[in-house]
């Protein structure tokens, strides 16, 4: 009710005296006379800073409101083109540019593309372009988003292996991840940014600590929303990739539009395996003649992976009673061998974990629905989810292979165990945009997310089977303004969360807490915000943006994911103050040089911050509330482009999360009082430079050439104030480089990449200081027709 009664207020407020309409998009190619597609081509309206780039294939969208306009094309070498177009409606529309020989000097006009205005808004966010190189490279979207500012992605291991994400200090599930503003678990638990297929996305969304409210996120830490691609145009977009450590990819993308109706068809499969069986350097084995343990070098003999994602969507676009309308059906399935636990020392050698999920599901989206002006994004989604983890070996094995028979299994140190979870969610999204007009907008949106946690064994007698219930309700309404000819904008926001849990499984209460949190449970939350940029004079503006946000624990926090990690059913919901302020701006010193630049301060004051504590005895892992955690820091980013051609990018962020809580529940001071944060890198930064080269060798194509540089300063694996300093675990200090070459032609119809990583095989670490993979080399082939 209190959601109705602020709508309702500012709605009688704003209201008076305004017109509201809808954006639409207007999009297309631009050609040359010879039908060659024209990069970096600037698309903009008349008189207004509205504008945007064409990307590699010549293709560009505009998003404007229905109304008349004058639209300039303009590119270097090309005789600059204007049109008038009107548009009611999504409009498709291609130009033709005639090659001018005659270059007029002094004379510059730029444009805003897309990413670049996303980038610019009020929120602390940052955007990543999926262009033609990164679809041609091997790298998926943890590599791509790990290597941005303030983002740290820690591997547990090779393809396919546990991964933990932080934005801002803040990390694991403090951090969100969408898909098309949808959450990505709608595809299934083993549907993550490490196996998503790249070919299918168009741009992601990095919003760091402040998520804006249409996104319906309980994060704490920040959002991750991946934007697929939505080109209306036939396509076939097809790769294979092999690589070291017996690794496969394959991957395909497709779209098709029959004429006479206008039905979509977009089918899509990704697959992926490998053995992992590199090499892990100086781990401890017995050695019978010396009656002690050496250090050694072994290869990994237990970590098989395998993924399957197979997804078909149908739908219709741009029809009178629907902008968009899509079902679709989907299919995901993991199979993993299980090599160690939380800590290397621990070895498996015959564990294992499968998991498959169907999903099915659709979506809605239409301008006026109902009323004039409201815009309606609707979306239902329902997922199969289950998992099987295997562990009936009663063995105790090293690094060399060997075993020795023991009266326990491997992960837990108990009875056998084939152990199921099944998870069936229900996603339900309903997001409302109200225009007023180009100055004042509102947003409404609702998300549900259910889960069920069936669980039960095949062979531990023992075990109590149980059905856990998870409901989550997030409303949130926010409200924005663009004032002063655009120089400045403000988005205010609240949110509230209702949180419905049922916990009915008591099993290991010493160590789960189940005997304290039982039966059902309904709690609400409260949250609000505010972001605001203001363009002091360009290339100059400043952002800074505020949130009081609440994290509810996920199924993997509270009730533990069948393997490696306890359920801790006595978890709290975390809570933040986050604060962002920063500068940022584009700076054009000369024609074809472009510098962008954003600079960031950070506050993050978390109670109940949720951390992941290892036992190493027994090489698994329970997540537990830290009473108050206060994270601050800086972090900022570069990037330079000529021409097109040569560009540089590189990141520093420093982060210095800090324990607040001076007692412990007994009323003694905690050792850990202004300790760092364990096991997190607090100083990190990234290098990237590549050079692109025109008709090399065959006409209409392109070689490029990078090389990749990151850097993490050391850390600590668990809390410094336990043990000696000098003897405690730390994770040292990563130094690795990566190179690659890629090589295109006919327009970008086939194209080959070859890329070395980790070139000087460097020990890296990671997560828990689980070793990762050591130099390796990749080869990938892609296909795009259009």
């Amino acid at each position: 009710m209190r959601f109705l009664f602020i709508f309702i207020i500012l709605n009688s407020l704003l209201s008076i005296g305004l017109h509201g309409q809808n954006k639409i998009f207007i999009s297309g190619e631009i050609k040359d006379e010879k039908d060659n597609p024209i990069s970096q081509a600037l698309i903009a309206i008349e008189g207004t800073a509205v504008g945007t780039y064409s990307n590699d294939n010549g293709a560009y969208t505009l998003e404007l409101l229905p109304d008349k306009y004058k639209i300039v094309i303009s590119s270097v070498g090309y005789k600059t083109l204007k049109a008038e177009i009107t548009i009611q409606a999504n409009k498709k529309q291609d130009f033709v540019l005639e090659e001018n020989k005659v270059t007029l000097e002094g004379v510059t006009v730029y444009g805003k593309s897309r990413v670049q205005q996303i980038r610019e808004s009020s929120f602390a966010v940052n955007v990543l372009q999926i262009g033609e190189s990164l679809q041609n490279s091997s790298a998926n979207l943890n590599n791509i988003v790990g290597r941005t500012s303030s983002v740290r992605i820690r591997e547990e291991g090779g393809t396919g292996s546990d991964f933990d994400l932080s934005i801002n200090g803040l990390s694991g599930n403090s951090v969100r991840y969408f898909i098309d503003g949808v959450p990505l678990s709608s595809l299934g638990s083993g549907v993550s940014l490490s196996n998503v297929p790249t070919n299918i996305i168009e741009q992601v969304e990095i919003y760091k600590g402040v998520v804006p409210a249409h996104l319906g996120a309980d994060a704490l830490g920040g959002a991750i929303n991946i934007i697929t691609k939505k080109n209306q145009r036939n396509y076939l977009d097809a790769s294979y990739g092999i690589g070291s450590f017996h690794t496969h990819k394959a991957d395909l993308n497709a779209q098709f539009i029959e004429s006479k109706t206008g039905l979509i068809i977009r089918p899509t499969i990704s697959l992926n395996y490998s053995k992992n069986d590199y090499t892990m350097k100086g781990v401890e084995v017995w050695d019978e003649d010396c009656r002690k343990y050496i250090l050694v070098d072994r290869k990994r003999f237990h970590d098989d992976y395998s993924s399957l994602f197979g997804q078909f969507e149908v739908g219709f676009a741009n029809k009178t009673w629907a902008d968009a309308l899509f079902i679709s059906c989907s299919y995901s399935e993991i199979n993993k061998e299980l090599q160690t636990g939380s800590v290397q020392s621990k070895v498996y050698g015959m564990a294992k974990k499968e998991s498959n999920a169907w999903n099915i599901s659709a979506r809605y989206q239409k301008r006026d629905f109902i009323i004039e002006n409201l815009q309606l994004n609707a979306s239902l989604s329902q997922t199969w989810d289950r998992s099987l983890t295997v562990d009936t070996a009663y063995r105790q094995y090293d690094w060399n292979g060997d075993y020795i028979e023991t009266p326990r299994n491997e992960i837990t140190g108990r009875g056998r165990s084939m152990r199921h979870y099944k998870r069936p969610a229900a996603i339900v999204r309903t997001n409302f945009d109200y225009w007023l007009n180009e100055r004042h907008s509102f947003n409404a949106n609702y998300l549900l997310n259910r889960l069920n946690n069936e669980r039960y064994d095949d062979v531990d007698a023992d075990f109590e089977a149980s059905n856990d219930v998870m409901a989550k309700h997030i409303l949130g309404l926010s409200y924005g303004q663009s004032l002063l000819k655009r120089r400045m904008s403000n988005t205010f926001f609240i949110k509230e969360y209702i949180n419905h849990l049922n916990i009915r499984q008591t099993d290991i209460p010493s160590v789960t807490g189940s005997k304290e949190v039982t039966g059902s449970i309904t709690q609400n939350f409260f949250g609000y915000g505010i972001s605001t940029r203001f363009t002091i004079v360009d290339p100059l503006a400043i952002k800074a943006s505020y949130e009081h946000s609440v994290r509810l624990p996920l199924a993997r926090e509270l009730l533990g994911n069948g393997t490696t990690v306890y359920a801790n059913v006595a978890l709290k919901p975390e809570s933040s103050n986050n604060i962002n302020m920063g500068i940022f701006g584009t700076w054009r010193p000369a024609s074809g040089h472009t510098f962008y630049y954003e600079a960031n301060g950070f506050l993050r004051y978390a109670d109940n911050y949720i951390q992941a504590a290892v036992s190493e005895k027994e090489g698994t892992l329970q997540y537990e509330n830290v009473p108050s955690v206060h994270i601050k820091g800086i972090e900022g980013e570069v990037h330079y482009n000529w021409q097109n051609k040569l560009q540089l990018s590189t990141n520093i962020s420093y982060q210095d999360a800090r324990d607040q809580g001076k007692y412990k529940t007994d009323g003694k001071i905690s050792a850990t009082y202004k300790n760092r944060v364990p096991n997190q890198p607090w100083v990190f930064g990234n290098v990237e430079a590549s050079y692109a080269w025109r008709n090399v060798v065959l006409p209409e194509s392109k070689l490029r050439l990078g090389c990749t540089y990151q850097w993490v300063h050391w850390y600590f694996l668990t809390w410094e104030a336990y043990g000696a300093r000098e003897s405690k675990a730390r994770i040292p200090t990563q130094y690795i480089y990566n190179t690659n070459i890629t090589y295109s032609w006919k327009h970008g119809r086939y194209n080959i990449a070859l890329e070395c990583a980790n070139i000087f095989d460097e020990t890296a670490y990671d997560n828990y200081k689980l070793q990762k993979p050591g130099r390796s080399f990749f080869a990938k082939f892609r296909l795009f027709l259009n």
